[in-house]
C-alpha cells in the first residue's frame, strides 16, 4: 500500500518537479505542506496529490497483479549492445531465455560469460554477426543501440539509406530473425535528436520493416523499483500481422519510490547490508571540501571560499551544475548513475557524512538492481562503465512483464486456434 505521507523531495519526484517549483506552489497556495506539530517537518498527505495524473498512476497501480504475470510457454529472444545484462537479466526474471546476446566490449563479454555460463555470448563487431539461423526462431529482439545521427537530404529516409549507423545494425537484425516483438531502449535525449527527425526516421524504418511501434515512452526507473532517478526511452514494436491480436499495455510503477536506503541497507530490494567491495577514492583536498556537503546537497551548500576553491572558473558560468561536489540522500533515490562515479561534473559522494568517497562498485550495482551475485570483470574502471551503462535489472523486468504479457495473449490465441481446427 502506498504510505499516507510523502517527503518534499519524495513529492518533487513523483510529481517531475524541482523542489524550488513546490516551494513556489507553497507561497501561491496551490499545493501546501502541511507541519508535523512534533518536529515542524513539512511533508505532504496522499489526498493533497491525488489531483495529479502522475501521482494517480502510483496510488492505483496494478503492479501486484502483474507481478504475478508468467510465461505459459518458453519464450525466445536475441539482445544486441547486451553490454553487462541489465536488460538480459530484468527480461530472464520475467522468465524470457537468451538464445544469443552480442557485444563489442571485451570486459562486458567476460562478465556475461562469468555469470551465466549457458548464454551464447557473440563478442565482436555486430555489421559482423550473421543473425539469418535465427530466422522466425525467436520471440523477441532486444538491444539499446548508440544514438546517432543519419544524413538527411530533404527525403524519407529508409532502411538502405541508414548503413552506417548503429541502428541500421538493429534493423538489419529484425530483418534477418522476423521476431514477434522488438524492444529498443535509449537515452532521453533521443527524443529531441536532430530536432526529432532521428526518431522519426527511426519510427519510419521500424514501419517499413513491418512492425507497429507503440507510442514511444520515457520511463522513469524509479517508479519501477529502482532506487535512481534514471530515465530511458524506450520502443516496442510488434509485427503487424499479429498487432491485431494483442493489447500492449506500458508496466504499471511500484506503490512507493525506492531510495538510497533501499538500495543499501538490508530490507524489501536485499536480504542484507551492501558488501564491501571495491571502489575509487577521492584525492585528500578534494575528499576535505566534499565533507563540508550535507546528505542531499551539491557545491551551493559550501562557504563561498570553498565554492570558488573547488568550482575555479565555473563559479563565474550561469546554470546549477547541480552535479557538481554531489552527496546523495539517504531517503532520496540516487541521481543517474555515470560511468565514473568521482568525475568533477557528476559526483555521487555516499551519502553518510562519515562517508566522503565515491560509491563503491557494489553499491553502484546495487543502485542499478542487480543481485549481489553478478559479478563484474575487468579493471575498476570498467566495472563502473559496465555498470553505468547498464539498464537497471527492475526496470527490465518490468518492461518484461508486459511483453510476456503479449507474447501470452498470442500463445492463447494460437492454441484456441488449433483446437477450433481440429
Amino acid at each position: 500500500m502506498p504510505p499516507e505521507f510523502y517527503s518534499i523531495a519524495q513529492v518533487a519526484d513523483i510529481l517531475g518537479v524541482s523542489k524550488e517549483t513546490l516551494r513556489r506552489w507553497d507561497n501561491n497556495g496551490k499545493l501546501k505542506p502541511q507541519r508535523d506539530d512534533g518536529n515542524n517537518y513539512r511533508q505532504y498527505h496522499k489526498s493533497q496529490l491525488e489531483q495529479f495524473e502522475q501521482a494517480q498512476l502510483l496510488f492505483e497501480s496494478k503492479w501486484a497483479e502483474e507481478i504475478d504475470i508468467k510465461p505459459s510457454k518458453k519464450y525466445t529472444m536475441l539482445e544486441l549492445f547486451a553490454g553487462a545484462g541489465g536488460l538480459a537479466l530484468g527480461m530472464e526474471k520475467a522468465g524470457l531465455e537468451s538464445v544469443m546476446l552480442n557485444e563489442i566490449d571485451k570486459h562486458a563479454c567476460a562478465t556475461l560469460r562469468k555469470n551465466r555460463p549457458e548464454w551464447n555470448v557473440i563478442e565482436g563487431d555486430v555489421s559482423k554477426v550473421d543473425f539469418t539461423e535465427y530466422k522466425d526462431q525467436i520471440d523477441l529482439l532486444t538491444g539499446g543501440f548508440p544514438c546517432q545521427a543519419f544524413s538527411y537530404a530533404g527525403k524519407k529516409l529508409g532502411f538502405e539509406d541508414i548503413r552506417g549507423t548503429m541502428f541500421f545494425q538493429f534493423a538489419r537484425a529484425v530483418k534477418e530473425t522476423n521476431p514477434k516483438i522488438l524492444v529498443a531502449e535509449n537515452v532521453r535525449g533521443l527524443l529531441n535528436h536532430e530536432e526529432g527527425r532521428t526518431l522519426e526516421t527511426i519510427k519510419g524504418v521500424i514501419d517499413d520493416l513491418g512492425y507497429k511501434l507503440v507510442e514511444p515512452r520515457v520511463l522513469k526507473a524509479m517508479f519501477y523499483q529502482v532506487p535512481q532517478k534514471r530515465e530511458r526511452l524506450f520502443l516496442v514494436g510488434i509485427r503487424k500481422d499479429l498487432i491485431q491480436d494483442t493489447n500492449f499495455s506500458w508496466p504499471a510503477p511500484y506503490t512507493r519510490i525506492m531510495v538510497m536506503r533501499d538500495a543499501l541497507k538490508k530490507g524489501e530490494l536485499y536480504d542484507c547490508d551492501v558488501p564491501e567491495s571495491e571502489g575509487q577514492k577521492y584525492p585528500q583536498r578534494k575528499a576535505e571540501i566534499l565533507s563540508e556537503v550535507p546528505p542531499g546537497g551539491y557545491w551551493r551548500d559550501l562557504s563561498d571560499d570553498l565554492q570558488r576553491e573547488y568550482m575555479k572558473k565555473s563559479y563565474f558560468l550561469g546554470g546549477g551544475k547541480t552535479g557538481m561536489a554531489r552527496r546523495l540522500s539517504w531517503d532520496e533515490p540516487s541521481l543517474t548513475l555515470t560511468c565514473s562515479p568521482a568525475q568533477k561534473q557528476t559526483e555521487r559522494c555516499h551519502p553518510d557524512l562519515d562517508q566522503t568517497r565515491p560509491l563503491t562498485v557494489r553499491e553502484y550495482a546495487r543502485v542499478q538492481t542487480f543481485p549481489d551475485s553478478w559479478n563484474f570483470s575487468g579493471p575498476i574502471t570498467a566495472k563502473y562503465k559496465q555498470i553505468g551503462n547498464a539498464v537497471p535489472v527492475n526496470l527490465a523486468f518490468a518492461v518484461g512483464r508486459s511483453i510476456v504479457g503479449v507474447l501470452n495473449q498470442l500463445e492463447a490465441l494460437k492454441v484456441q486456434h488449433q483446437k477450433t481446427c481440429a
